[in-house]
This record gives structure tokens, C-alpha cells and sequence, in this order.
């Protein structure tokens, strides 16, 4: 396997980045998307061994690479800590390489951090989520230190919002975002 070059984020002044992998990167983004403070989402692929991969290449389980979304938020809005504890609360951090039917790596659990500081947040809610004893097996969500992101294709971008109607979205979709929606209900972008 290969070692690649770590790729860069570009921020704008005052935003900082985080990285998350939690299944599907529809769902992630569809959440992400509506709250305060983050400013973009972009859908792509992270932690694996094939530079600039597909969509095809990813899903095949063959690049080592997780479904992920970035995200660029404003932290005098929105908390390092409090999208962690989205992240947790929005997916199933006990199963191994999968995510409801969708099943390998590439929907793996996994928080790539960017700083030391990120890296002890992660580590923090996640200690705290396992505390709790919340879900009935154990939290194998991995916290990594991030390497490189690789969009994805185009198409991807908005995909619930502009594919609402498909199988998926209604069935699969619809009900995480439900759910966020209920309980981050003071932190939503349709709130301002």
C-alpha cells in the first residue's frame, strides 16, 4: 500500500475544518448541512491508500478509503464538541464497517482529526457516549488524525435535498434527519 501525500485544506479566515465518516456520506451531509455555524459540506473520501478515487472505486471496498463529509464551520457559532456529539447521536457507533445495509469499510466510523486539541475532543465524547451506555454494544468508532480528502463527483453534492423523492432518501434518509431535527432542534440553520 501506498503512502499519499496529505492534501491540504483551504479555510477562510476564522473557520476551522472537521472530518467525519458515519456510513452513507448522504445522510452525514443531509444533517450537517442545516446546522448553525457550519458553513460548507462537502461529500467525499478519507483515510485510505488510492489518490483521487471514485464513487465506483470507494463502494467496491477496495481503496481503504471511508464515505466522509468535511465540513468548514465557525467556531464562535458552533462547537468542535457539540458536531462530535451530532456525530455520535445521529449514527450507529457500534457497528463494524457498516451502517444500516450498507456494509464495509467505506462506511466505517471514523472521526479524522486535523489537531491534537480535536483529536482529545473526539476522545472525550466518545469516552462520554460510552458511559452512558446508550447503545447495547460497545462504540468502535475510530479516531484518527487526518491524511487527505478527496471529493467526491459532483453529483453527489445536495443529494437529499435535490433527490428527496428517491427510495432511499424517504426511507433511509428522511428518518435520521427527522430525528436530528428533533433533538438539535435550537441549533438549526431554519431557526435564524
Amino acid at each position: 500500500m501506498t503512502t499519499l501525500p496529505k492534501t491540504k485544506v483551504y479555510l477562510e479566515n476564522g473557520l476551522e475544518v472537521a472530518t467525519f465518516g458515519a456510513g452513507c456520506f448522504w445522510c452525514t451531509e443531509a444533517i450537517y448541512q442545516q446546522l448553525k455555524g457550519v458553513v460548507k459540506v462537502k461529500s467525499g473520501f478519507s483515510g485510505g491508500y488510492v489518490e483521487s478515487p471514485t464513487y465506483n472505486q470507494v463502494v467496491e471496498g477496495t481503496t481503504g478509503h471511508a464515505e466522509v463529509v468535511q465540513l468548514q464551520f465557525d467556531p464562535s457559532i458552533i462547537t468542535y464538541e457539540l458536531l462530535v456529539h451530532v456525530f455520535f447521536s445521529t449514527h450507529d457507533p457500534t457497528t463494524l464497517n457498516r451502517q444500516g445495509a450498507d456494509v464495509g469499510s467505506q462506511y466505517r466510523s471514523v472521526i479524522f482529526y486535523h489537531t491534537l486539541s480535536q483529536r482529545e475532543i473526539a476522545e472525550d465524547v466518545r469516552e462520554r457516549f460510552e458511559e452512558k451506555k446508550l447503545y447495547g454494544s460497545p462504540i468502535v468508532t475510530e479516531i484518527t488524525e487526518y491524511a487527505n480528502f478527496y471529493p467526491a463527483e459532483d453529483y453527489h453534492a445536495n443529494y437529499f435535498e435535490l433527490n428527496g423523492h428517491q427510495p432511499y432518501c424517504q426511507f433511509v434518509i428522511r428518518p435520521k434527519v427527522q430525528k436530528f431535527k428533533k433533538e438539535f432542534l435550537e441549533r438549526l440553520k431554519i431557526n435564524d
